[in-house]
């Protein structure tokens, strides 16, 4: 087994601190912390490498607040100087081999991957109708602050030999209890916490079908029994080597009578459709007119079976038309005659529907700096 040796040095160089610098900015330039350390970002770069050279940096203390979508969660915030700097200078040494590390079949957090990714590999499973009569769906209870200290410390040192690393790695981890919902690097050793488990699912269990986003997970079959042994070793797994449970709601059912609700969706065989949680929010957002926040549901919209939802939640605003394909109804933008394209009409439109449709996806799966 491959062990990585000789990072840190390159982690804590002004050049990458410099680099991190510039992309955990990225979306935040009016954001108090930021204006605050650009009056002295380059004596600033210049500590932060002297606090990580003699290993003096320790993690700030955390501000918290609640999301209620869809249900209620406590979000942690970092001060951006010293730490979101850090974990975006830690991600960018790392982040190449914690990728290469990950399965093709988990989609959160993941450069070129993501809802939409997961979506598709979904759908595409769907295509084999004998093989995905049956859907075993589940999550696991309190995911990121049941994640365990040392369990995840040993799974680092299984990868990495790197002691400065290390060192620095179980600081960050030992800031707050489980792993802080809202740290940049969260999402990543959430991910990391999983990737013997889902190995284990593929390699052992032979699994052909099978698809996690964070600790949200997807498995098909042509066989009711299979799936509830599944779950069964599923949950012994879980505890015995994760010290993780199974949430009390997971089912076994047949994909055709009632769907399979993943990232936003709800997939059939035949359709797909916008969760309903979704819908209402896109027709709030309709209703008021919102058009940047318009464009970034229609990210959700346009992936689905959607002809017939956005008559019903805009049903005077001839914006957008539709046409059949090989593939299914898919999503045109249409100019209305002295109208313009609700992409177009604000001064910075893909940035904010970008933007926004982060703020959506944080709400609703993903907890990302």
């Amino acid at each position: 087994m491959k062990r990585y040796n000789n990072l840190y040095s390159k982690i804590i160089s002004i050049d990458n601190l410099e680099l991190a610098d510039k992309k955990a900015q990225k979306g935040k330039s009016k954001q108090k912390g930021v204006i605050i350390h650009n009056k002295s970002k380059e004596s600033n770069i210049l500590k932060l490498h002297e606090m990580l050279k003699t290993k003096t940096y320790q993690t700030s203390e955390y501000s918290t607040f609640k999301v209620y979508e869809p249900k209620e969660r406590i979000v942690s915030k970092l001060q951006f100087f010293p730490d979101r700097i850090t974990h975006h200078a830690v991600m960018n040494i790392l982040e190449p081999i914690f990728t290469k590390l990950f399965t093709t079949d988990t989609y959160s957090s993941i450069k070129g991957k993501g809802i939409h990714s997961a979506a598709k590999a979904l759908k595409k499973a769907l295509a084999d109708v004998p093989g995905t009569t049956y859907c075993l769906k589940l999550d696991i209870t309190k995911f990121y602050p049941s994640i365990n200290h040392q369990i995840l410390k040993n799974q680092l040192r299984r990868k990495f030999k790197d002691n400065d690393l290390l060192w620095l790695l179980d600081e960050i981890i030992d800031s707050a209890e489980g792993i802080p919902i809202g740290n940049y690097l969260s999402q990543y050793f959430a991910n990391f916490y999983l990737t013997g488990f889902d190995h284990w699912i593929k390699e052992t269990q032979k699994v052909k079908y099978y698809l996690r986003y964070a600790d949200d997970l997807v498995i098909l079959s042509n066989s009711k029994t299979e799936l509830h042994r599944i779950l069964s070793v599923i949950k012994q797994y879980l505890n015995s080597n994760l010290k993780l449970q199974v949430k009390g709601n997971c089912q076994v059912f047949p994909v055709d009578k009632r769907g399979i609700d993943f990232v936003g969706y709800v997939f059939y065989h035949t359709h797909t459709r916008l969760r309903k949680t979704i819908k209402k929010r896109a027709a709030k957002a309709f209703k008021k007119k919102n058009k940047a926040v318009i464009a970034a549901y229609m990210g959700w919209i346009k992936h689905c079976n959607s002809k017939h939802l956005l008559k019903k939640i805009n049903p005077n605003d001839q914006v957008f038309r539709f046409r059949n394909t090989k593939r299914g109804e898919s999503l045109h933008r249409k100019k209305h005659k002295n109208r313009r394209n609700i992409e177009h009409t604000d001064n910075r439109p893909r940035l904010q529907s970008r933007t926004i449709q982060k703020e959506i996806q944080l709400r609703l799966f993903d907890f990302a700096d």
